[in-house]
């Protein structure tokens, strides 16, 4: 059966011959064109997804008006996605055409040092799914169909949905950020910033055994919500000295570990002044390209900083953790929505609009 697939999708007749789609283009910064696109064809060792829900991250947003640099137009964006396989290239082996699937965000060579060390997240010449900077440039899932290498592929449950598979990235970004912390069971934890990440962060240091798990934002809905999803305490960022409530909280020496999932100078700082000695503070966020750091502090309380870059191997356990209803991702989801309305909620993102955290696109 595998191989008749195989040899279909080698000479290309397992799809219908209309070989255009639709995408989502950003066509220049702020602005997006519904398109009629070549569809992907796919390399060897390749499938041809058929998109059926994709998320917008944090980063599409801030990537849209040019301000990180790793949106740069014409790019169809979109890396968090689920779909259905419409075609499997020569070279593809143990995937089928009509698999449920979902994929990492980063593209990696298998035979690089950093891979071959278990830290493909790092690996030279590594590639995000609908990025595009100045050196690479890689479409993205905004569209009907996308081409996505074998060894990034990973099976959806029967039981969990096209979109709860969308939204298994930014768990193991979370889960991944975890995984580099040093956590013990009934350790303090401070987490800055109560968006997608941040409540997936939350929801991870409470399957972790962290006793007191305090959410930091400016947004009281978003506190409401990180204490519904396991936070024991939240502190509005403008309620006075967070610092110094966090140390209350926290048999006066401050928390044990601390998340940054903003990625702005004044997080970083409340990241920092919230730990106690000898604390490691995660940093996940990375908004701005470059922050200032309060060195003597982090020097004379011999603190480590360490960043938590995309995934590393994470997605098995995200995919478990949403099937068993460890995590919970419906609660942050704020809209499902035809991918021909996609400008528009990115406007409305783009705008911060209350109450919307996480909308997934229907191609």
């Amino acid at each position: 059966m595998l191989s008749q697939h195989l040899k279909a999708g080698t000479h290309g007749n397992s799809r219908p011959p209309a070989l255009h789609m639709k995408a989502l283009v950003l066509t220049e910064y702020n602005h997006f064109d519904l398109q009629d696109v070549p569809q992907p064809t796919i390399r060897p060792n390749e499938v041809l997804v058929r998109v059926q829900a994709v998320g917008i991250c944090g980063s599409d947003v801030h990537g849209m008006d040019g301000s990180s640099g790793r949106r740069i137009p014409p790019i169809v964006m979109g890396h968090e996605a689920s779909g259905i396989i419409a075609e499997v290239g020569s070279d593809v082996r143990g995937w089928t055409t009509g698999d449920r699937v979902t994929f990492d965000s980063t593209v990696y060579v298998l035979d690089d040092w950093y891979s071959r060390r278990g830290q493909y997240n790092l690996s030279d010449g590594r590639e995000v799914v609908g990025v595009s900077t100045p050196d690479f440039k890689r479409q993205g899932a905004f569209a009907e169909f996308v081409a996505v290498p074998q060894h990034i592929l990973y099976a959806i449950p029967d039981n969990v949905t096209f979109t709860q598979a969308a939204l298994v990235e930014p768990v193991a970004v979370a889960l991944h950020a975890l995984s580099l912390t040093p956590i013990q069971v009934n350790d303090s934890a401070v987490v800055v910033g109560s968006g997608m990440i941040g409540l997936f962060v939350i929801q991870a240091l409470k399957l972790a055994g962290c006793g007191t798990i305090i959410a930091i934002d400016l947004d009281d809905d978003r506190l409401a919500l990180a204490q519904k999803l396991g936070a024991t305490h939240t502190i509005n960022a403008r309620s006075g000295d967070v610092a110094k409530q966090v140390q209350e909280l926290t048999h006066g020496r401050g928390a044990d570990v601390s998340f940054e999932v903003v990625g702005a100078g004044p997080t970083v700082k409340t990241a920092i002044e919230c730990v106690r000695k000898g604390a490691t503070v995660t940093l996940v966020g990375n908004l701005a390209p470059t922050v200032e750091i309060p060195l003597q502090a982090v020097v004379t309380r011999q603190l480590r900083l360490q960043g938590s870059c995309a995934i590393n191997g994470e997605y098995e356990a995200a995919l478990a953790l949403i099937s068993s209803g460890r995590i919970n991702v419906e609660a942050i989801l704020s809209a499902e929505v035809p991918l021909d309305e996609g400008a528009d909620w990115f406007k409305r993102l783009y705008a911060k609009e209350k109450g919307l955290i996480k909308v997934v696109l229907k191609p």
